[in-house]
């Protein structure tokens, strides 16, 4: 007797399913290269603000050296790096040298990640106010979006702003492309607001807040109540270890000055 053939059934779900969206990573910008000096800096940040940084993922940026270092001053560097307290995942886009060390290495690079956070024109000076510190995407995008752009961001008045009726919760990202954000309520701790042009928050602020995304330096941070984790303008950013007492809980408004963050009460 005949046996009947048995059915295939083919499985055409996919075991996992892959999106590009927006992520926070934040990117170091090697000036000078001193694993020591590099790997002690970052200890610091990490102890100062352990929520915002430990097992934070950082992109390695070589591109403000005069050359790309070898593969062994680099993997020095990750150690560091990795022994700090942070995890490097990839390094930023550069030149074909920069590329090949991205093999040697093993990890990928971010071609559009350094735009976001370029400065505007010339480069800040190396020795500029401790008190603002190139952005460690540092957020951006910690914290930021991924979506580039090499040139400046459009006026406010070209698009309306954003606005957020809806209280932003822990793990929520708000995003204001090309305009102003407006938050009508509140910023809960481990949230994040990003906008491209100034943010204005009519409750308290918790999380993080990062306006002048694609290097506004023009844009400014308006809260009611100051609680902030972390704030930035066009990539200069403060942590809440750095914000004087006496601001704290406090209606604030936050700008740039000279590649100088500046964070004063309002009347």
């Amino acid at each position: 007797m005949a046996s009947t053939p048995t059915a295939c059934v083919v499985d055409y779900e996919p075991a996992g399913e892959l999106k590009i969206g927006q992520v926070g990573i934040a990117n170091l910008r090697v000036r000078t290269l001193d694993v020591g000096k590099l790997g002690a800096e970052m200890r610091d940040r990490v102890a100062r603000a352990p929520k915002l940084f430990a097992r934070a993922a950082v992109v390695v940026d070589f591109g403000g050296l005069p050359g790309t270092p070898d593969v062994a001053i680099a993997r020095a560097l990750l150690d560091a790096l990795r022994d700090a307290g942070v995890l490097p995942v990839a390094l930023a886009y550069g030149s074909s040298d920069n590329e090949q060390l991205a093999v040697q290495l093993g990890l990928p690079l971010l071609a559009k990640f350094r735009a976001q956070y370029e400065p505007m024109g010339s480069e800040a000076p190396v020795g500029a106010a401790s008190a603002a510190k190139p952005m460690p995407k540092e957020l951006a995008a910690e914290a930021a979006p991924t979506k580039a752009s090499t040139a400046p961001a459009k006026p406010a008045g070209g698009e309306p702003g954003l606005v957020q009726t809806a209280p932003v919760r822990s793990g929520q990202q708000v995003y204001a492309e090309n305009r102003d954000l407006t938050v009508v309520t509140s910023v809960g701790a481990g949230a994040e607001v990003i906008a491209d042009g100034s943010i204005h928050i009519y409750g308290a602020l918790r999380g993080r807040a990062l306006a002048g995304a694609q290097g506004n330096g023009k844009a400014r941070i308006f809260c009611r109540e100051f609680h902030a984790e972390l704030v930035a303008v066009a990539g200069h950013y403060k942590v809440l270890e750095d914000i004087p007492m006496e601001l704290r809980g406090k209606a604030v408004q936050i700008w740039l000055d000279k590649d100088q963050l500046n964070i004063a009460a309002l009347d």
